[in-house]
């Protein structure tokens, strides 16, 4: 029985894309996960968000982190300038949840960042922590990283946040406030006592 020329070429290329997949499936379940280290940040003078998409460190990394990690491990991470977070948003909540509703909640509520829903932050506080970033407190720079009109839209959000008048939509998944019986003179086996 002969095979007809194209079927021979298909197999061929199918055996290639088998391999390719054992190969990425071997690659990838022999990695270890990613940590961030405290002294590569004391080390760079950068937040952990800078180079990991979990603001506490750990995790994928994010595309400087990528290059930093490829350079070697330098003592500075790489600026990228002229890359854009969000290319063609224009929309400052969009904008807030891509850029900082992984360390400030999705509605300002703080979860590793600070808290920003109805503190009144003022918009030259804002603009200045966005734009330089805060070490100490983990937040990175953004400077560059949105167009003007996008860093505007960011900052009339994030302003709105702070003063309570953005419109926040009504949770989709909205939870009962826990109801708790236990006082601190009632421990017990079932309210957490020894």
């Amino acid at each position: 029985m002969k095979l007809r020329p194209w079927l021979i070429h298909y197999l061929q290329l199918l055996a290639i894309a088998g391999i390719a997949l054992f190969v990425l499936l071997a690659i990838s379940s022999s990695s270890n996960s990613v940590q961030a280290l405290p002294e590569y940040s004391h080390r760079t003078g950068e937040s952990c968000a800078v180079c990991h998409v979990n603001p506490g460190g750990g995790g994928p990394r994010t595309l400087r982190g990528a290059l930093w990690a490829a350079q070697g491990r330098a003592d500075e991470v790489p600026v990228l300038p002229g890359v854009l977070i969000a290319p063609g948003v224009t929309d400052g909540a969009e904008l807030f949840e891509i850029a900082c509703s992984t360390c400030h909640g999705l509605y300002g509520e703080g979860l590793f960042g600070r808290v920003i829903v109805n503190t009144g932050v003022k918009e030259s506080k804002i603009r200045a922590n966005i734009l330089r970033g805060r070490l100490l407190s983990g937040m990175p720079s953004f400077e560059g990283m949105f167009t003007d009109e996008q860093l505007q839209a960011l900052i009339d959000y994030t302003v709105a946040l702070a003063t309570g008048k953005a419109e926040i939509p009504p949770s989709q998944y909205p939870l009962e406030s826990p109801e708790f019986k236990c006082s601190p003179q009632s421990a017990s086996v079932f309210c957490g006592g020894n």
